[in-house]
């Protein structure tokens, strides 16, 4: 009797598209961890827990399927008055499929173009995991600080 062998199953490699896919479903949870559902949040609220830098969330767009939030933190600056926001991490979280996932980011104060390990270019599946990835230990961050928005 010949024994058929069933198909062998690997975890995702980092840097995948299957483990970015893994990445927007644990954002999305993470999220849901620090927001609460962020269809419900006003348009904009900001997080503060003693001695940690403030975190503002900016709800930019609200639809029965998406929602885009902007998630950053709030630095004062030494007069007190001007606020100086990074990073700047524009959020599109997808209801449906559970997922969220970074769709722009500002992480320097300057505005000039970063090159990674003397790279022009990048590929666009190796950016957006960088992106989310910075994301996912963001969250968890804050979270771990103590911060929330629900």
């Amino acid at each position: 009797m010949l024994v058929k062998e069933q198909p062998t199953t690997f975890s995702p490699r980092p840097k995948s598209f299957v483990a970015l896919m893994e990445m927007y479903e644990i954002n999305y949870m993470q999220l849901r961890l620090l927001c609460g559902d962020v269809r419900n949040l006003p348009a904009e609220t900001v997080s503060r827990v003693e001695r940690c830098i403030p975190v503002a969330v900016r709800m930019i767009d609200n639809s029965a399927h998406t929602s885009t939030v902007l998630l950053t933190y709030l630095f004062s600056e030494k007069n007190g008055e001007q606020q100086t926001s990074r990073p700047d991490m524009l959020i599109r979280i997808y209801h449906d499929s559970r997922q969220a996932e970074v769709i722009s980011h500002r992480c320097r104060l300057s505005d000039e173009p970063v090159q990674y390990w003397g790279k022009e270019l990048d590929t666009m599946l190796l950016c957006r995991w960088r992106m989310n990835r910075f994301l996912y230990k963001w969250v968890s961050y804050l979270r771990r600080q103590g911060h929330g928005f629900s």
